[in-house]
């Protein structure tokens, strides 16, 4: 597919302002280590800003006070929105199954599919399941019975959606993600462990994205809940009566235990763990590996084992680096006052 594309129509595009030439055509994105004279490039900070000088690309994107660069430069706001543009421009769709139901597809008769569905080979849809339109499922996928999922969803190969799970519209499951699997309730009696049962769902709002490996579990009673516009990553686990506000992050390898409560933009960095029945507020970050081990304030940064403010953890951090100095002043000190009173020992016994 031809993308070749003159910088003025980028600029456009990217919404900023052109410096330079603007009739000088461009095929493809680039950083600036790797970009060729056809390729767009981009800065966002003043690292990178310095390497212009050895870069090859054609143009670069950059901010409004950029300083003079030796190719043309789409001057913009947001870098990093008006690089997102361009390389969508660029980008290439991922391949995806032809309207209609395989012949090796296993379809209910009882399951309604809506206009412009797309079954990939053995998929299985279960009893009373309706799919609605431009939906596509990819190979391998299994839905049960009573599953509701919604306009212009795309489910990757071997994604798992178990009985009476609620997908909105326009939601993203990558590869072998679990939606719907019984969450890990157990009591230990008479000296073995005793699966509680889980009768509960799973209810995923509209524009979620549900990253490869990922589990999202079914809630013991009621709904385990993602909320609009929330992105998950690959391999996270997301327990039974989870509830998630809009707009959170969840990046790779999380864990986020029973009946947590995450508010509105929640971030939770890479490995991070939220013990059960916490409560994040609206807007707090943990970073990554963090232990969230009590309930977070509503804009809140914490860090480390035990999830404490971050500004704090960095203010020990920093007396930390001055403790050999500070040490050796104590000693310094300690000397002196053992010169002062051996001194005035000496006086007294005159």
């Amino acid at each position: 597919m031809n993308h070749k594309t003159t910088i003025e129509t980028l600029a456009r595009l990217a919404g900023g302002t052109l410096r330079g030439a603007g009739d000088v055509v461009i095929s493809g994105v680039a950083t600036v280590t790797d970009a060729s004279p056809h390729d767009v490039t981009w800065v966002a900070d003043e690292s990178y800003v310095r390497r212009l000088g050895e870069c090859r690309a054609g143009a670069v994107v950059g901010p409004l006070d950029l300083p003079a660069t030796p190719m043309p430069a789409i001057l913009t706001r947001d870098v990093e929105s008006s690089i997102a543009a361009i390389l969508g421009h660029f980008s290439v769709p991922f391949w995806r199954p032809a309207p209609g139901v395989d012949e090796s597809a296993v379809i209910d008769p009882t399951a309604e599919l809506g206009e412009g569905v797309a079954i990939g080979p053995h998929v299985v849809v279960g009893p009373r399941t309706r799919i609605d339109a431009g939906t596509a499922l990819y190979a391998g996928v299994y839905v049960g019975a009573d599953v509701s999922i919604g306009q212009r969803c795309k489910l990757w190969p071997h994604v798992f959606v178990a009985d009476g799970c609620k997908i909105g519209n326009r939601v993203l499951i990558w590869p072998n993600a679990v939606v719907g699997r019984p969450g890990f309730g157990f009591l230990f009696r008479d000296g073995k462990h005793q699966r509680i049962p889980q009768m509960g769902t799973v209810a995923v709002e509209d524009d979620v994205e549900i990253g490869a490996g990922t589990c999202i579990d079914r809630a013991k009673c009621g709904v385990t809940r993602i909320g609009a516009g929330t992105k998950i990553d690959n391999q996270v686990q997301v327990a039974h009566n989870v509830t998630t506000g809009p707009g959170c992050i969840l990046i790779s390898q999380v864990g986020v235990a029973g009946s947590v409560r995450l508010g509105t933009g929640v971030i939770l960095g890479g490995q991070v763990g939220v013990m059960d029945n916490v409560t994040v507020g609206d807007g707090a970050r943990a970073t990554a590996q963090t232990g969230v081990a009590r309930s977070i304030p509503p804009h809140t940064t914490v860090e480390g084992r035990w999830g404490r403010d971050r500004m704090r953890v960095l203010r020990e951090e920093a007396a930390m680096r001055r403790l050999p100095e500070l040490l050796e002043r104590i000693k310094e000190l300690s000397r002196r006052v053992q010169a002062l009173e051996t001194a005035a020992d000496d006086r007294k016994a005159r």
